[in-house]
């Protein structure tokens, strides 16, 4: 007789993986993960959108919001970085939100989670353990909470009284497409309680998301000979683009193992843009709002003989210090979606020349604090 004690394979979103993927390389993952993402994002829209259960659970979570009090989106990794197209909107709206970390938010802020109107908590697996804890403290409190979780078979998925689905299929490899859908989903969510209309500039990014991709993936080798020999990598951005600066870093350095950092813009003028030199890679994104800054930000950079791979919606003349790349224009905050696409593919081009640092991960293992 078999071990009836061995576990069954607890398969990433509860689905066995194809056996071409079970052999695929992380390189080839990454690719195709990437490539997935605008149809993933468009099938997402049209969920939310029309589907009737997720329209439910959207006017539910916006009822909830509506008492005094911030709203609060509270995750980790690249959960924490898609939060921030939500709260940005809710601030620049009028309405006090903020983006925090899990497991800081768990230990050092309960004595305050009270004042809080609504949290939403995102996680793509459901099963890590600082979200799962932070559920349990929150339904035996009575707090209002909301997730955005992409796997309807896991622990706060079961916990949470409000919930909607990132919809981006199994994920085996970086936070691709379960970055542009929980970034899609809090943008939408805090569309839905500022009660403001967004079908229109989610099919806009969408439309440019899916435009830009092989433009962009088709200079993945020029992108990593440019940056190829800096010393280090620094991502710069402002608002919504601030999260995917971070999902950024964590993508360079999860594949590539690379040392990458993400900042804001006054964070970097006011700390690293000190010691700019020859050594040195800054990708910054000059876009949205704030894109001027960013835009005197790298001729900053340039003038301390600092290389600057400078994203923006204009075109622009490379240089032997600037790697100009442009994206297509979206509404306000959804550029923390399209921003994306360039580090996406200068990591691509970087472990194509030096292979992947991070395997796919096909099952979930134990979730740890």
């Amino acid at each position: 007789m078999g071990d009836m004690s061995q576990q069954q394979p607890r398969w990433i979103a509860g689905v066995e993986p194809p056996k071409e993927l079970l052999s695929a390389t992380g390189t080839q993952i990454l690719e195709i993960e990437c490539r997935e993402q605008p149809a993933r994002l468009r099938e997402l829209i049209h969920a939310y959108y029309s589907d009737s259960p997720i329209r439910a659970e959207l006017k539910k979570l916006s009822d909830a919001s509506q008492t005094k009090g911030p709203i609060l989106f509270i995750g980790m990794g690249a959960s924490f970085c898609s939060s921030f197209g939500g709260s940005v909107l809710l601030a620049t709206h009028g309405r006090f939100s903020i983006s925090v970390d899990a497991g800081e938010w768990l230990h050092y802020a309960q004595p305050v989670w009270g004042d809080a109107a609504l949290s939403i908590l995102l996680t793509t697996s459901g099963e890590s353990a600082e979200l799962v804890e932070l559920f349990k403290i929150g339904n035996e409190s009575g707090r209002k909470l909301g997730l955005i979780c992409n796997n309807p078979a896991s622990i706060c998925w079961n916990l949470a009284k409000y919930k909607v689905p990132m919809l981006a299929g199994p994920e085996y490899g970086n936070a691709t497409k379960t970055y542009t859908n929980a970034t899609a989903a809090a943008i939408i969510l805090a569309s839905e309680i500022l009660d403001l209309p967004w079908k229109e500039d989610a099919d806009r990014a969408a439309d440019v998301f899916a435009a830009n991709l092989d433009l962009i993936f088709a200079r993945r080798g020029e992108l990593d000979a440019f940056c190829r020999g800096a010393a280090n990598i620094e991502i710069i951005g402002r608002g919504a683009v601030y999260g995917a600066a971070v999902m950024s870093a964590l993508t360079i350095r999860e594949m590539s193992g690379f040392r990458a950092a993400a900042h804001t813009g006054a964070g970097f003028r006011h700390g690293p843009n000190l010691d700019v030199d020859a050594s040195h890679v800054a990708i910054i994104f000059a876009l949205g709002r704030a894109a001027d800054l960013g835009i005197k930000l790298a001729q900053e950079c340039n003038r301390k003989g600092g290389k600057v791979v400078l994203v923006s919606t204009q075109d622009r003349e490379p240089a032997d210090r600037l790697f100009p790349v442009k994206i297509d224009a979206v509404p306000e905050p959804w550029e923390g979606i399209t921003s994306l696409l360039v580090p996406q593919a200068l990591t691509l081009g970087m472990v194509e020349r030096t292979g992947c640092r991070l395997p796919p991960r096909f099952q979930y293992g134990v979730m740890e604090q």
